[in-house]
């Protein structure tokens, strides 16, 4: 970048950057700094009393400064918080050259800047603790200016607030609000649980295919690619359902994968193309298990990331302990859109969406046009942790019949604040069954049905080989937590949310 293109104060930078050097101070010194401790450490055990912390190596990022003649007080923020530091000009230069001080702290240095500072702990006369700097160093130079937010009688100034540039700039997002930092903590602390959980089940962690020959296990557009090498297309899975289920096929009792699926659709609030998803699958268990592995799930979730089991969500107090609704679909239609389509046709259901004004797509068969109206007039009633249950056949091609009535199958869905968040099967694992839902799929597609399954002929030479009675999970590990974070859009829970190029410079 140009300095004519540069504003008044990154043209200042860049000329501090180069007076730094000609005294000899490198803006960007070799890594290795020996910090002992943090700024929640200090905060959390230090006690006058017993006079410790009095060898503290600590490093962060100036905050705030205020320069009072020989002596400062300034704020540092590590990835714990932040505390004051206290940096006295005698104390950082003992001998006559006073530079490091009254050129370089006072001059030089920004806010931004990260800083090394040695010292020990104290509180000073208004009864602050701070760090008392015996030394200070310079461990990297800001060239741009942090937005720092400052709040006056009770008004916030500076905000980093903008969606588009927090989205796009997210490291200084993570910078100047704290809270941000704090959600992907708890989003971190959701995985670590999840997979504490699956490992305590006896399940193991696999990892299986990215680029695949044939986008299975779901009902999406994929994104697709060629490889050169081999002169074939690819696709970026939708989904890893099949490979996880031929491993149940080759022995394991259950196996588990957090997968980053792509979907190449549309983008809301609560949809990215790249989304992160976990799918379990466990051999001799069936849907209703897998319904009360969830609820117990999620209730160690939430206690563990918020301490209670009830999360604000929106407007909403939704709970997560004790046992969620068990709703069947057609019961919720009939409950929310008055209507019963249970034994209904494909042109009956036409005319039903037809009359309840549910836009709809020629190429939609029966599963399609159910599911229209069910996201129409259901899904935004349902606010409390929700399992919808048994799904009609054609929702569902992966799904085992239901064993009550063959027309449904054993498959739930659970919603929460009117959106999913889980999907769960009785798997089919009869090969046949499998092949002629594949079928049916492959004419829907034939259709300009864009979002239906390709035949997959291998997962049904796999399913031949006899796979055992088997209950799986998919869960948005990105909408999850939306949920126990309280957080309204896809967009907060991402770190670098997919958005339209743009120069950053």
């Amino acid at each position: 970048m140009s300095i004519n293109n540069l504003n008044e104060q990154e043209q200042l930078r860049r000329e501090s950057l180069a007076k730094l050097r000609e005294l000899g101070i490198e803006p960007y010194p070799a890594p290795l700094y020996p910090i002992n401790t943090s700024t929640s450490e200090i905060k959390a055990g230090f006690d006058p009393e017993k006079n410790n912390f009095q060898d503290v190596v600590i490093a962060g990022r100036i905050m705030s400064r205020r320069i009072m003649g020989a002596a400062s007080f300034g704020e540092i923020q590590d990835e714990k918080g932040r505390i004051q530091v206290y940096i006295n000009r005698d104390e950082i230069c003992p001998g006559e050259d006073k530079t490091m001080y009254n050129t370089v702290w006072k001059k030089l240095l920004d806010i931004g800047d990260i800083i090394g500072i040695k010292g020990f702990a104290f509180i000073t006369k208004t009864g602050q603790l701070s760090i008392h700097a015996k030394e200070l160093t310079l461990l990297s130079k800001s060239l741009r200016v942090l937005p720092i937010v400052k709040e006056k009688d009770g008004e916030v100034f500076d905000a980093f607030s903008d969606p588009e540039l927090k989205y796009r700039q997210r490291y200084v997002d993570l910078i100047v609000n704290p809270s941000v930092r704090d959600t992907f903590i708890k989003r971190s602390q959701i995985i670590a649980t999840m997979r504490e959980y699956f490992n305590e089940a006896g399940c193991l962690e696999v990892e299986t295919p990215i680029l695949q020959s044939i986008p299975g296990g779901a009902t999406a557009r994929p994104f697709i690619t060629h490889h050169n090498a081999l002169d074939i297309p690819l696709y970026l899975r939708i989904a890893n359902e099949l490979y996880l289920k031929r491993l149940i096929v080759g022995g394991y009792h259950g196996v588990y994968e957090f997968a980053k699926d792509f979907r190449n659709e549309g983008m809301d609030k609560t949809h990215n193309p790249e989304f992160t998803c976990m799918e379990i699958y466990v051999a001799y268990k069936d849907y209703i298990w897998m319904m009360e592995f969830v609820e117990k799930m999620l209730q160690k979730i939430a206690l563990k990331v918020n301490g209670t089991t009830t999360v604000k969500i929106g407007e909403h107090e939704v709970d997560f302990g004790g046992t969620f609704r068990r709703l069947p679909i057609l019961e919720a239609i009939k409950e929310y859109a008055g209507v019963d389509v249970k034994g209904m046709d494909e042109d009956q259901l036409r005319e039903t969406c037809k009359q309840l004004h549910v836009e709809i797509d020629p190429s939609f068969g029966k599963g399609k046009l159910i599911d229209a109206i069910f996201g129409e007039y259901c899904e935004d009633k349902l606010i409390q942790p929700t399992f919808i249950i048994d799904y009609p056949v054609e929702m569902s091609p992966l799904t085992k019949r239901h064993r009550e009535d063959p027309s449904l199958t054993e498959r739930f869905e659970l919603f929460v604040c009117g959106k999913e968040l889980a999907n769960a099967y009785s798997e089919l694992n009869d090969p046949i069954d499998q092949l002629e839902r594949f079928e049916e799929q492959a004419a829907l597609k034939s259709k300009g049905d864009d979002e239906a399954m390709f035949i997959d002929y291998d997962f049904v030479r796999a399913l031949e080989y006899g796979m055992p009675p088997t209950s799986g999970l998919g869960m948005g590990i990105d909408r999850l937590t939306m949920f126990m974070t309280g957080q309204t859009t896809i967009q907060d829970v991402l770190f670098f949310p997919q958005m339209r190029p743009k120069n950053t410079l």
